[in-house]
């Protein structure tokens, strides 16, 4: 008998309801116990759930997951070689595996919406038919991405940015590869908590101009070993008072005694041809 996994691998994906994606009875059972830790939680209010999937869903998702050139993923903050960030970024669901497209289509339904507004107490909240920032990200050894403040303004919708969903999809990954998901106090003197990337853990978070987070450290996972995430924000037609500020881009912060060691490199980057910066990866492929 072929098992559901084997196959996803080649999957031209049936059409599934987006209940069959959503853990229901799971979310109906623990959502006031969630939204309690949720408000309690430090720096900021967040929560990190283990297995939040059906596992096979998850290990579908990621046997379909596109590798670094299977698909047309943005490089420009690979390639650039930034100091703030260095990943791979997909952002337009048609380009998406039919999978993954039917996967993320359930965590912006009216369904899991409704589900984020219990736990997190953010009413009205609306998902990003565009993605911006968020879809498919995938990191390679030695990418990271500094400690930052998200943007707070949809640049389309126009709407104020207010939930971050995180979705880590990594089988096997070991702690001294690095790459968790540090949480920062608002002064950026202090990290108060880290979630390792680790398959079936989701992460949710409010975001302001103070929810500090990142993982800033380059990733020592074995070459070929990717950091793969799908990233989901959610929106709302206006915000409490206390949370405004004038629109802004991400906000990168430098942790205490962090020395940025690409200064030099990065003031050259407006004076080289865009093709020198990419060479080295053409070599390695």
């Amino acid at each position: 008998m072929v098992s559901s996994l084997q196959r996803a691998v080649s999957v031209e994906a049936e059409p599934f309801g987006v209940k069959s994606f959503l853990p229901i009875k799971k979310m109906a059972q623990h959502g006031d116990q969630w939204a309690q830790q949720y408000r309690d939680n430090r720096p900021f209010p967040h929560i990190g759930i283990d297995d939040f999937f059906d596992d096979d869903i998850i290990r579908t998702v990621v046997a379909n997951y596109p590798g670094e050139y299977d698909a047309s993923w943005d490089r420009r903050f690979l390639d650039a070689g930034t100091y703030e960030e260095q990943k791979l970024g997909l952002a337009r669901l048609e380009d998406f595996p039919p999978y993954i497209q039917q996967f993320v289509n359930a965590l912006n339904s009216r369904v899991f919406v409704e589900f984020l507004e219990k736990l997190t107490g953010i009413q009205g909240l609306i998902p990003d038919p565009y993605l911006s920032g968020g879809g498919l990200h995938m990191i390679p050894r030695g990418g990271r991405l500094a400690i930052h403040a998200d943007f707070n303004t949809h640049r389309e919708l126009r709407l104020d940015r207010r939930l971050n969903l995180l979705v880590y999809l990594n089988h096997d990954w070991q702690e001294e590869w690095g790459g968790a998901l540090e949480l920062w106090d608002k002064d950026v003197k202090t990290k108060e908590k880290a979630y390792l990337p680790i398959a079936n853990r989701i992460v949710v978070f409010t975001t302001t101009d103070t929810a500090y987070h990142g993982h800033p450290d380059p990733l020592t996972s074995p070459k070929g070993k990717y950091r793969r995430s799908i990233a989901l924000y959610y929106y709302t037609n206006g915000r409490p008072e206390e949370e405004r500020s004038a629109d802004h881009t991400t906000i990168f912060k430098m942790r205490p005694n962090e020395v940025r060691r690409r200064r030099v490199l990065d003031m050259m980057k407006p004076f080289v041809p865009p093709i020198v910066w990419q060479l080295p990866r053409l070599f390695r492929k």
